[in-house]
């Protein structure tokens, strides 16, 4: 049964692909960008008012999906039995994803050049490499479940390829001044980041709760009276609904 989990995937796509794309539309109409001098960056598009406050609330409320998004498939991974370890290394990585487009969104490139490439750098680096350690993760290990059947997995790869292709040639384009072909990369890769997280609702299908495991601290100090052995404190599991 599909739960409202799995329509918020399906959401931050539809919210962030249409509002990008309502940005741009926005910024041909006032003239703030010039088609006939080449093709944008997103940022250039959401760089001047109007534009710039819907962008700006945009990639907030977005990064605030994804950063949801990101927290609930740590508890997915985890009730799976994935490790702690390699977990909270795919869960930070998302964060820093989520954290990069609100900065994006936050700080213009015409008033904070530094900070802006700092957040585009997360967003599309970090939003890569989470989506790569997640397959490395169901490469390594196979007895993981595989919702939405064997093609799932090939489609992630293949995404990951072209998005971790057009990064690379976003920038070398960018670097030999060839500002229209890498501003194509980048709403490119874009697009199949937003796409890569839409994914998500197939592996939330199926998903109606998460297990908390609860753990009593333990005593800072011996209680007045006789010494008695603490008994150690054992974890107590909940099942949460989601």
């Amino acid at each position: 049964m599909w739960g409202y989990l799995s329509l918020l995937p399906v959401f931050l796509t539809l919210w962030a692909v249409a509002g990008v794309w309502t940005v741009f539309a926005i910024s041909v109409a006032n003239r703030t960008v010039n088609l006939t001098e080449g093709f944008p960056y997103i940022s250039v598009c959401g760089s001047y008012p109007p534009q710039s406050c819907i962008f700006s609330q945009l990639l907030n409320v977005g990064a605030a999906m994804a950063a949801w998004i990101c927290i609930v498939r740590y508890h997915q991974l985890r009730d799976w039995g994935v490790g702690k370890w390699p977990n909270q290394l795919i869960l930070w990585t998302g964060l820093l994803c989520a954290l990069g487009t609100s900065v994006v969104g936050n700080f213009q490139e015409t008033n904070q050049h530094h900070v802006h490439l700092t957040g585009s750098f997360l967003a599309f680096i970090m939003g890569n490499v989470y989506f790569w350690l997640q397959l490395l993760l169901f490469w390594r290990m196979k007895s993981l479940p595989q919702p939405g059947g064997p093609w799932v997995w090939p489609l992630r790869l293949g995404l990951c390829c072209l998005c971790t292709i057009l990064i690379v040639a976003m920038n070398v384009l960018n670097v030999q001044q060839l500002r229209s072909a890498s501003a194509l990369c980048e709403w490119a890769v874009a697009m199949l980041l937003f796409t890569l997280f839409g994914l998500f609702a197939i592996d939330f299908s199926g998903l109606d709760g998460c297990t908390l495991c609860l753990q009593s601290r333990p005593s800072r100090g011996p209680p007045p009276g006789p010494s008695l052995s603490p008994q150690p404190a054992s974890p107590v599991s909940l099942q949460v609904r989601l």
